[in-house]
């Protein structure tokens, strides 16, 4: 996440409106709700967003559809802090990666009309982008498959400053001197913002027409939804927008500023009253049709045969026994999430500008009240058919399980921490392990997902098993040095250059530790385990140190999930 410094997003309204807008809303605000809905369930839907509803916080707007009706729509909390102005139905929301599904959407269409092949290899779209030696599709970017490292990922990496604007401009020009994939096409789900800003380029080049024009054109227009654009211009004027926050205590509330502006991935601006259209057209199509629907909602197969549920920017899984199609977004303070069940023809909205993530869980706490769950249960005591009783997660004699404590490493620089506290056994502080035997333990909570320790001379290491996982991870124990002297540290020390983002980062020794260091970005402490790992309190993470036969630094790969095998060059 970025926070630019320069760019402002307050609503300014006359002071009287301020007061009529007060006096109409209270703490929140009511639209187009349905008298059918009964009192006590209003209650129960307020009571799930009691957090939000005061005039002293951000808050979020919360909309439930059924069938071709907004039967409640409501804002919760403040749109604009300084201003005093509450948020409505009508208050426009930055989405975040809620744009996904309308640029999935728009691919649908243009596939229809014979523009688009799915199976084309993206070259035919995107001549410049580079040749990774492996054919690309148009579908493994729909499906987060294609292996093409994280534009927002890379642009930090590359020193995008603290004020800085990450454009669509911008990201392409780091896409094209990109070399190598994070993974081989279409081997697994890897969400990469960058696929979709791809995409938004492919409906360029297919329609002849901007993805803004075209997205009005095809999907706002016909629906109806006239409160919502493609911003793609950072400087742009967005009437009624809800500015974002975020609380660096719990109590305080700091402006947060949103400063990526690429589209695709991103920037569409709309409210609760219009996205309830875009809900509504997931059962009853009046943009494109239902075989466009269908397109939208297809899963695809990973090289193994195995089912992605991802889709073409949503989600399609199940939940309460029905299908359920969904998506969510988070940046600078938004946090968005719509649901929808096709079949039953309903679905929940939540808008959130307070940056907490509390809005994420609030479409499944709404749906709980309006969908009967006809999903199998497994007893009345246990609803979960993974979860392990809580006497399992208390060791016997837990001082034999201190050798299992420590940091562990994965050859993709996936970094854990086990901790022992009150006789359990956690990762990284928050996930419970029930013990199965000797050093064999579950997740307490899913427990098809196991932990299988190894304790050796060198330290030990554990296989991570689970149904997720086409293969077991393994993670090799690594103990963190905190003793190393100055003349061993300075073998680190240097210039590294990256030719893939043509940036440098400077790894530096100061008052006994490492930190790395870029111009744009403020100095970050690494931390070192082993000799060969590194992580850091910067942007610069999981770090793999790379050295010649004669065991002398060279440089490092940067790995760490968005971004895979990226080099960084010694040069001095």
């Amino acid at each position: 996440m970025f926070h630019n410094k320069k760019f402002s997003c307050t609503i300014k309204l006359p002071a009287f409106a301020v007061i009529i807008l007060l006096m109409l809303f209270q703490f929140g605000s009511a639209a187009q709700t349905n008298q059918s809905i009964p009192g006590s369930i209003k209650n129960k839907i307020d009571s799930l967003f009691k957090q939000w509803d005061s005039p002293n916080t951000p808050g979020g707007a919360v909309g439930i559809v059924r069938n071709d009706s907004l039967i409640y729509a409501r804002g919760y909390g403040m749109a604009d802090l300084e201003q005093q102005i509450p948020i409505t139905a009508q208050s426009i929301f930055y989405m975040c990666s809620l744009t996904k599904q309308f640029t999935g959407y728009s691919i649908a269409l243009l596939v229809r009309q014979g523009k688009v092949k799915l199976d084309a290899d993206i070259h035919i779209y995107l001549p410049w982008m580079p040749d990774f030696g492996k054919k690309i599709t148009v579908s493994n970017l729909l499906h987060h498959t294609s292996g093409i490292r994280d534009d927002i990922g890379l642009a930090a990496i590359a020193g995008l400053s603290l004020d800085g604007m990450l454009t669509q401009d911008a990201a392409l020009q780091l896409l094209r001197k990109q070399r190598a994939l994070n993974f081989e096409p279409g081997e697994k789900f890897s969400y990469s913002n960058s696929n979709y800003v791809l995409l938004a380029e492919i409906v360029k080049t297919a329609s002849g027409q901007t993805f803004r024009a075209f997205v009005d054109s095809a999907v706002f227009k016909p629906l109806g939804m006239v409160n919502s654009r493609v911003i793609d211009d950072h400087q742009e004027v967005v009437a009624n927008r809800v500015p974002s926050y975020y609380s660096p205590d719990g109590k305080t509330y700091k402006n947060n500023y949103q400063n990526i502006y690429t589209v695709g991935d991103g920037g569409l601006f709309t409210n609760i009253v219009d996205m309830a259209r875009w809900a509504m057209n997931f059962y009853d199509a009046k943009a494109g049709n239902q075989k466009d629907i269908e397109q939208t909602t297809h899963k695809d197969r990973f090289n193994n045969g195995k089912e992605n549920t991802y889709a073409f920017g949503i989600a399609v899984d199940s939940s309460r026994g029905w299908k359920r199609l969904s998506h969510n977004g988070g940046l600078a303070g938004y946090n968005t999430v719509i649901n929808i069940y096709p079949d039953l023809k309903i679905a929940f909205i939540v808008f959130g500008n307070g940056g907490d993530g509390s809005a994420y869980g609030k479409p499944d706490a709404l749906a709980e009240l309006f969908i009967p769950d006809k999903s199998k249960k497994v007893s009345s005591s246990n609803t979960n058919p993974f979860q392990r009783d809580s006497a399992d997660t208390y060791l016997p004699g837990p001082d034999k399980y201190k050798v299992l404590t420590g940091d562990y490493i994965g050859n993709n620089g996936y970094h854990l921490t086990c901790s022992l506290v009150n006789n359990q056994l956690f990762i990284n502080d928050r996930l419970l392990l029930a013990h199965d035997s000797g050093y064999h333990f579950t997740l307490s909570f899913y427990s098809p997902a196991k932990y299988d320790f190894h304790v050796t001379k060198a330290g030990g290491y554990f296989d991570l098993i689970s149904p997720e996982f086409d293969e077991p991870l393994h993670m090799v124990k690594a103990n963190r040095d905190t003793t190393s002297p100055d003349a061993v540290l300075e073998q680190y020390v240097g210039n590294y250059y990256c030719p893939e983002l043509d940036c440098n980062h400077q790894i530096l020794l100061k008052n006994h530790r490492l930190y790395f260091a870029n111009n744009n970005r403020p100095d970050a402490a690494i931390r070192l385990y082993g000799k060969d790992y590194m992580q850091s309190d910067g942007d610069i993470d999981n770090i793999i140190i790379q050295r010649n036969k004669n065991g002398s630094v060279t440089g490092f790969e940067l790995s760490d999930g968005s971004l895979e095998h990226l080099q960084f060059i010694k040069t001095k």
